[in-house]
C-alpha cells in the first residue's frame, strides 16, 4: 500500500471553482466511507477548508487510486469529472508526505504562516478517526504532521506577525479605507515607493462588528476584534446556545482586563431576516463564515441596510427590536440642510466558502467586501513569512524521518515471519529427536532445545539488526525482498498483518514505485504567486526504491 493524495486549493484552481467543489460537513464523512468503498483504498482522510480540498489514501494502484479519488471528489462535490481533474493535484509516497507537512507548517497556506491550518488538520484526523477509515499509516502521518507544524512555529518565527486569514482580511479592509482617505495610518512613515500600511487596531477600535457564525473561524475572529478594541460584538448564529456561549467567552475577556479599555459588549442573536436587517443597520464591520450552502446576506439586503441609514437611522445604544419583534429603527433626525446626513460605510469580511456574502455586494455603494477571491489576489503580492527556507528544511527532515520510519516498519513482517520459520524448523527437529532419543531425560532435552535455539537465534540476529537498520534507508525494501526470495517467505510475509480501518491489511510485495523530481526537475507551480513549498529540491528519495524514475507510475510498473 502506498501514500496519495489527490486535491484542489487556491493554487490550481480559481476561487470560483472552489466554491462550487467546497464540501459540507456532512458530506466528508460521506466521501470517506464511499473512499473506503473502492478497490484501490484501504485508507481515508479529508482535509477541507476555505482553500483546500484533499482527500489522503493508503492505495494499492497509482493509477486507478488516482481515478477512484478523483470520481468520489466528483460524487460529492457535484463538479464534473472533467472540469474538476482540470484543477487537481496528485502528490504520491514521499512528495504525499512533504505535501501535508507544508501545508502543517503554513507553507502552503494563502497566509503563509498562518497556525489555524493545524486545527483543520486535527479536526480532519478526528472525522477520519470517527469515521473508521484512518488507520495505522493515515493515523501516523497526520498526527506527525500536528507535531510537525508544532515545530516550525515553536523553532522558527514564521508567524512571528501572528497574520491568520482573518487579520490579512481586516488589513485589507482596513488599507482600502487608508486609500479613501478613511482611516490612520501604521507609525512611523513606509519605505521609500511603499504603499502606506494602515493601523488595523486603531481602524477597529470603536467599531460595532456583528460576526455571523460561530464556528473556529468565527471565534478566532470575534477574540481578535475584542483584543483590538471593538466596542460592540453581535454573534448571530442558527444555533442561538452556541453564539450565547462565544458572547459569553468575549465578556469574560472584559472581565479579566484583557480588552482595551474594558468597555467590550458581546451578545447573542439567532440568525433570522429581521434580525439580520437589524444588526446590519447598525454595524460597522461584518464578519461572515458559516458552513452554509447558500446565501447568507444578499446585496439586497446590505443595499437596505444602507438605505435605513441613509434615510435616518443612526446609532444606538439601545434595543434593536421593538417589542413585536420588528427593527427598532431611531428615526432621530440627523438630516441637515443638504439633504441626509453621509452614510458610513459598512465592511464585510466573508470568509466562508462557499461564500456567505453576495459578490454583487462589490457593487452596492457604501459597501466594501474583502471576501476569499479578493484575499487570493491579495496574498499574490504578499511578502513571503520570515524564515520559510528554516521551515523548508524542518520539512525535509522530518519527510525523510518519517519515510525511514515506515520503511522500517514495513520490514517488521518479513522480520517476524524469518523468525517464525526457524522456530517452526526448530520445533521440528526437536520433536525428530524426542522420537530418535526417547531416553533423554527432561534436563537433558531442556539442555539440548536451549543451544538449537541458542545457535539458531545467534545465526538470526546479524542479519535481522541489519536488515532493520538497512530498512530505513532508500532502497532498504530491496533486502526484505532478497530475505522472503532466499528463505521462501512470500506466503509468511502475505499473511502478516497490519491494523487498518476495516480490519487487518495485507502487506503487499514490493514493487516499482514512482520517483521524486528533485531540484533538478521541480514540479511545475500555477501561475500565481511565488510557490514557498517548493522553493528547493527536497532530495528525497522513495521509501521503496532509489533514483528518479517519472513521478508518476507507468502500467508497466504497476504491473510489476
Amino acid at each position: 500500500m502506498s501514500l496519495l493524495v489527490v486535491g484542489l486549493s487556491h493554487r490550481s484552481a480559481p476561487v470560483s471553482v472552489l466554491e462550487r467543489a467546497a464540501l459540507a460537513p456532512d458530506t466528508r464523512g460521506k466521501l470517506l466511507r464511499d473512499t473506503l468503498g473502492t478497490d484501490t483504498a484501504a485508507e481515508a482522510a479529508v482535509l477541507s477548508t476555505c482553500n483546500r480540498i484533499e482527500l489522503y489514501a493508503d492505495v494499492d494502484r497509482f493509477h486507478e487510486g488516482v481515478s477512484d479519488l478523483t470520481a468520489a471528489l466528483s460524487r460529492h462535490s457535484g463538479l464534473p469529472v472533467g472540469e474538476l481533474a482540470a484543477h487537481l493535484y496528485t502528490r504520491w509516497e514521499d512528495r504525499a508526505v512533504h505535501h501535508l507537512f507544508s501545508v502543517a507548517c503554513g507553507l502552503d497556506s494563502m497566509v503563509v504562516g498562518e497556525g489555524q491550518i493545524l486545527g483543520q488538520i486535527k479536526n480532519a484526523l478526528a472525522l477520519a478517526q470517527e469515521e473508521q477509515s484512518a488507520g495505522r499509516l493515515l493515523n501516523e502521518l497526520f498526527q506527525r504532521a500536528l507535531r510537525v507544524g508544532k515545530r516550525a512555529h515553536s523553532e522558527t518565527a514564521i508567524d512571528r506577525a501572528g497574520q491568520s486569514l482573518v487579520t490579512f482580511g481586516l488589513e485589507q479592509l482596513a488599507r482600502a479605507d487608508l486609500a479613501a482617505g478613511v482611516g490612520t495610518p501604521a507609525a512611523g512613515p513606509p519605505a521609500p515607493g511603499a504603499e502606506a500600511m494602515p493601523d488595523v487596531p486603531a481602524w477597529i477600535a470603536g467599531k460595532r462588528v456583528l460576526v455571523i457564525g460561530a464556528g473556529s473561524m468565527s471565534s478566532l475572529a470575534a477574540t481578535t476584534l475584542a483584543r483590538a478594541g471593538a466596542t460592540e460584538l453581535v454573534i448571530a448564529n442558527r444555533t442561538l446556545a452556541r453564539a450565547e456561549r462565544l458572547a459569553d467567552n468575549l465578556n469574560e475577556l472584559r472581565g479579566a482586563d484583557r480588552v482595551p479599555g474594558g468597555t467590550l459588549s458581546a451578545r447573542a442573536v439567532p440568525i433570522n431576516a429581521i434580525s439580520l436587517a437589524a444588526e446590519l443597520r447598525l454595524a460597522d464591520l461584518v464578519v461572515s463564515c458559516t458552513g452554509a450552502t447558500g446565501l447568507v446576506l444578499t446585496a439586497e439586503q446590505i443595499a437596505a441596510a444602507l438605505r435605513d441609514r441613509r434615510h435616518g437611522a443612526r446609532r444606538s445604544a439601545g434595543p434593536l427590536l421593538a417589542a413585536d419583534g420588528t427593527p427598532a429603527v431611531d428615526t432621530a433626525d440627523t438630516t441637515g440642510p443638504d439633504g441626509p446626513a453621509p452614510t458610513r460605510p459598512l465592511a464585510l469580511l466573508d470568509l466562508a466558502m462557499p461564500r456567505d456574502v453576495d459578490a454583487a455586494a462589490h457593487g452596492v455603494p457604501g459597501a466594501r467586501l474583502v471576501d476569499i477571491e479578493s484575499l487570493a489576489v491579495a496574498s499574490a503580492d504578499a511578502p513571503m513569512a520570515a524564515d520559510v527556507d528554516t521551515v523548508r528544511r524542518i520539512v525535509d527532515e522530518e519527510v525523510e524521518e518519517f519515510g525511514a520510519a515506515q520503511r522500517a516498519a514495513a520490514i517488521t513482517p518479513t522480520v517476524v515471519a524469518l523468525r517464525a520459520m526457524a522456530s517452526g524448523v526448530v520445533a521440528g527437529e526437536l520433536a525428530r529427536l524426542e522420537g530418535r532419543l526417547p531416553g533423554l531425560d527432561d534436563k537433558q532435552r531442556a539442555e539440548v532445545a536451549h543451544a538449537v535455539r541458542r545457535v539458531v537465534d545467534k545465526l538470526l540476529h546479524a542479519p535481522t539488526v541489519r536488515v532493520k537498520e538497512l530498512a530505513g534507508e532508500p532502497g532498504g525494501a530491496d533486502y526484505a525482498a532478497a530475505l522472503r526470495e532466499l528463505f521462501d517467505l512470500d506466503a509468511r510475509t502475505d499473511a502478516a498483518r497490519h491494523p487498518g480501518p476495516g480490519g487487518p491489511t495485507t502487506v503487499a510485495p514490493p514493487r516499482t514505485s514512482p520517483g521524486t523530481r528533485d531540484a533538478r526537475n521541480p514540479e511545475p507551480v500555477p501561475a500565481g504567486r511565488p510557490d514557498p513549498v517548493g522553493g528547493h529540491g527536497n532530495g528525497i528519495h522513495r521509501w521503496s526504491n532509489t533514483g528518479n524514475p517519472p513521478d508518476h507510475p507507468t502500467a508497466e510498473q504497476e504491473r510489476s
